[in-house]
Parts: structure tokens; sequence; C-alpha cells
């Protein structure tokens, strides 16, 4: 079968409304044969199977698919061996603390290096290193299925903040006293 065929079927098979964001060993697993991944990746994406969203990450594009989760979804496919946890402005603004952040760009806490991926059309994902093992925050940490990641609460996310030195303007104190 040709590879572009076997990854059509496997991926209709696969990919569902939660799981339709796949890093580059997840599609190299799905046609093991195939010697040219990036040559096949290439056809699928001008052929519209796939798209791309940044450096080794790809979307199937399945119907009902919640694109506002597609950053945190790259997210985790991205850093899927580090901790990882939603953090600093974008848990702050969710929580209603914050008002204004950048749109198209969330912001997570990982025991991997700091940096910032370029999503293109998408928006960014900032990644930004920390010290704390998972041991540490459990408490301050909640699973977020919606989004595939863990999510800081208030209260950690604005440890976060000045541990990583960010500007604390935009925090509404009231909405804090409120909330913690």
């Amino acid at each position: 079968m040709q590879p572009l065929k076997q990854l059509t079927q496997t991926l209709r098979v696969l990919a569902d409304r939660g799981h339709c964001v796949f890093a580059l060993s997840d599609l190299a697993a799905a046609v093991p044969e195939c010697g040219q991944l990036a040559v096949l990746l290439s056809r699928a994406t001008k052929a519209g199977l796939l798209k791309r969203v940044c450096r080794g990450i790809y979307l199937y594009p399945v119907e009902d698919y919640p694109t506002g989760h597609l950053l945190f979804h790259a997210a985790a496919r991205l850093r899927a061996g580090e901790f990882n946890y939603i953090s600093l402005e974008t848990a702050l603004s969710d929580a209603g603390v914050i008002s204004q952040v950048p749109m198209n760009w969330i912001s997570l806490m990982t025991s991997g290096r700091s940096h910032v991926v370029d999503c293109g059309d998408y928006g960014h994902i900032e990644f930004v290193h920390t010290a704390q093992r998972p041991d540490d925050v459990s408490d301050e940490l909640s699973y977020d299925p919606d989004r595939h990641l863990w999510r800081a609460s208030v209260r950690q996310a604005l440890r976060d903040m000045k541990a990583t030195r960010r500007s604390m303007e935009l925090v509404d104190k009231e909405a804090v006293h409120e909330l913690v």
C-alpha cells in the first residue's frame, strides 16, 4: 500500500475530536515502512490531509475540533517527556485575575529548557523553566482534560510570576483576594 494512503487510513481510524494533534514519532509509527517520512508529511500537508502546527507537530483536521485548545495540545505533544503545567499569565487570565493577555500566546512552566515555539498563524507557546519538581507543587495543580495538561492554581501561578520576575501590573488584587 502507498504510504500516503496508509497514513490516511490510519489517521481516519485513530483520530477523533480529543486526539488529532500528532508528533513526528506518532506519524512515523503509523507508517513504519516509510523510509522518507519528511517527504510523506510534505505531500500529506500539500494534499490537505495534515496541517503543520509547528516543527514536529501536525493537526489532522477533525470535525468539531476545539481549535482554541490547539496550542495546549501542541505543547503537550512537544514536551510529552517533561513536567509541564499551564501557569503564569495564561492561568491567571483563565481565572479572571488579569484581563489582558496576548492573543494566541500561552505560557507554561516546564522542567525542560525555556523556549518560545512559533506556531505560525496559530500563535506561540512559551515554555518557562522551573526547577520545581512535581512533588513540590502537586497540591497546587489540577489536571485539565480538555487541554491535556496540568494547570496551576491562582496561588501557584502568582508564585511562578514572582519567581520568574514577570510584571504584576495587570494582576487584579481584589480578584486574587476573592480566589485565594
